[in-house]
């Protein structure tokens, strides 16, 4: 079993957690619980632990504290944080401390259980492979996975795909999505998502069994002028300049 430790100021919360979701079917047991950052941190210094969740807002010290004092001690540990807001510049602070996820109050069964489980199989693979270099080495393959997991639900859903239910797929919070798509592929999700879709509408406009306003609409744009002004943006021509040309269906229109 994995350790976890457990730290809310809020009692009821605590106890619910610790006492109602059946941490032992994934892996886990709760090694200790605490109300408050300080007394977490400094029982994280001083005994093993392998996973924490931690409520972001408390008194005394908060989870963000807590997590980048870990980080700046070089313990590593997997990080779920908790909130009960919405907060971009939470999230993306918390991604300068390598934490692994953030939950938005009130938690929900499935996405606790499916994080978890997540958690449980890297710890596993961590494990199994050993050392700094097993390490990076899982990281970079799970990098590789999140990535090819969030590109391939873009390309099998292009015309109605949207970041919420990217992350979605993968268990990971909206903004955490946004920006770990970015670092990893320097490249927006809402850019990759226009790219699938111009080059999907560039081999439709190929096809002239398809008029301009039911390629907008397989591509997901319900406006045809939206879609124009989008493609030309994209390739430099018009639709219907791409149509009767004899320009390659992919790649960027090049003068």
């Amino acid at each position: 079993m994995y350790k976890l430790v457990l730290v809310d100021d809020e009692a009821e919360i605590r106890n619910g957690l610790s006492h109602y979701f059946p941490w032992h079917e994934i892996g886990f047991e709760i090694a200790a619980q605490f109300d408050n950052g300080r007394k977490a941190l400094d029982y994280m210094l001083s005994h093993p632990f392998d996973a924490l969740l931690c409520d972001i807002r408390m008194p005394i010290m908060t989870g963000l504290e807590v997590a980048g004092e870990l980080y700046r001690r070089g313990i590593k540990s997997k990080i779920i944080l908790l909130s009960g807001y919405k907060d971009f510049e939470i999230a993306k602070q918390a991604m300068s401390y390598e934490v692994r996820g953030y939950i938005v109050k009130p938690t929900k069964y499935k996405e606790l259980f499916e994080t978890f489980s997540q958690l449980k199989l890297e710890l596993d693979k961590a494990g199994a492979e050993g050392g700094e270099a097993g390490q990076a080495e899982e990281a970079a393959t799970f990098s590789e996975k999140v990535i090819a997991a969030i590109k391939d639900y873009v390309e099998q859903n292009y015309a109605t795909a949207t970041l919420e239910e990217a992350a979605s797929r993968i268990h990971m919070n909206p903004y955490y999505v946004s920006k770990y798509f970015r670092d990893k592929t320097g490249q927006h999700f809402s850019h990759y998502l226009v790219e699938v879709k111009m080059a999907k509408a560039a081999e439709l406009l190929k096809d002239i069994r398809f008029k301009t306003y039911e390629v907008s609409e397989r591509v997901g744009y319900s406006q045809a002028k939206n879609f124009t002004r989008t493609f030309k943006k994209y390739y430099g021509v018009s639709p219907r300049e791409f149509r009767n040309s004899k320009l390659p269906a992919t790649g960027r229109y090049e003068k």
